[in-house]
């Protein structure tokens, strides 16, 4: 509601000040790095696993990975990119890859 439409608003309003200073979450970038030793067909597993690709979408940036030295599979709010990198780095030790995701603000 404008404070036009609100007859006891004023421009001054706090109410109609702090709904113009509210902004969207900052958002952050998942960050897939490569090494020399996790197979591809790890890679692949876990773009499907945690990152919900298809199998083709998975395979291309799996190369991207692999060719480029890292691929960005998503972009999320704070919480969600924090438990992704979580994720794919406790199943990576779990299974004995060195594999590595971090987060970055996008």
């Amino acid at each position: 509601m404008s404070h036009e439409e609100r007859p006891d608003s004023t421009p001054g309003d706090p109410l109609l000040a702090e709904r113009q200073r509210t902004r969207k979450p900052r958002m952050f970038k998942v960050i897939l790095h490569n090494d020399d030793f996790t197979t591809m067909d790890f890679v692949v597993f876990l773009l499907k696993h945690f990152f919900h690709k298809s199998d083709p979408e998975a395979h291309e940036l799996m190369l991207q990975v692999h060719h480029q030295g890292y691929a960005v599979p998503g972009v999320y709010s704070r919480e969600i990119a924090e438990t992704k990198v979580e994720q794919v780095n406790q199943v990576s030790r779990n299974s004995g890859h060195p594999f590595l995701a971090t987060m970055e603000p996008d």
